[in-house]
């Protein structure tokens, strides 16, 4: 790596480090939306069954009384992470589940935030718990992660001509809108056919 490109991932990692929290948490909600919908309960994209619904609070409620929800979320993002990198795993991209290591370290200290204000997620767990829904856009919508404008970019986004893969225009630049659009873009995919969003590292 050259020194150029060593400023540059310098200023990156920066930049990622003084994100609002609000990102963070619209991320929080997108990944566990996401995460919720491709469980084979649903659009049968990873191999985890309710594990987000209400079956699954019920399973790890005993054992984990305060932190059941995230101890859900925490074991179904991985899965999906994995089974997202077993279908397309592009080098130099990030994903929904693989973003740069600036902002997945950010995401990482934000959780025990989260936990010591359980409560003021649980409405959006419940929520998600009871989801049955068939159209992932629509879904996003509901919950209030996406906006006009960020369905008017997913009309634009395509799959790969292998289907395995959507790929968003420009480079990740870590902006809310990059990050929905890579959860909305799972909705180029079809009923038990993952497609992956991805987009170009920003980082160097």
């Amino acid at each position: 790596m050259g020194e150029r490109s060593r400023r540059a991932r310098r200023h990156w990692i920066h930049r990622m480090s003084e994100l609002h929290p609000d990102i963070l948490d619209h991320l929080l909600k997108l990944r566990l939306v996401v995460a919720r919908f491709g469980e084979m309960d649903l659009a049968k994209w990873w191999n985890t069954r309710g594990q987000l619904g209400r079956l699954g609070a019920m399973a790890l409620r005993r054992g984990f009384p305060r932190t059941h929800h995230f101890a859900q979320a925490r074991s179904v993002f991985a899965v999906a992470a994995q089974r997202c990198d077993e279908v397309f795993d592009p080098p130099g991209c990030v994903t929904l589940w693989r973003l740069p290591e600036a902002l997945e370290e950010e995401f990482d200290a934000r959780w025990e935030h989260w936990i010591e204000h359980a409560a003021a997620l649980q409405p959006f767990f419940e929520k998600l718990g009871a989801l049955q829904a068939t159209d992932l856009t629509a879904t996003l919508r509901a919950f209030e992660l996406a906006s006009d404008r960020d369905v008017d970019a997913l009309s634009r986004l395509r799959r790969s001509a292998e289907g395995r893969a959507v790929p968003l225009p420009g480079v990740f630049s870590g902006a809310t809108e990059d990050v929905t659009l890579l959860a909305l873009g799972f909705a180029r995919g079809e009923h038990g056919a993952l497609a992956v969003p991805y987009a170009r590292r920003g980082d160097g």
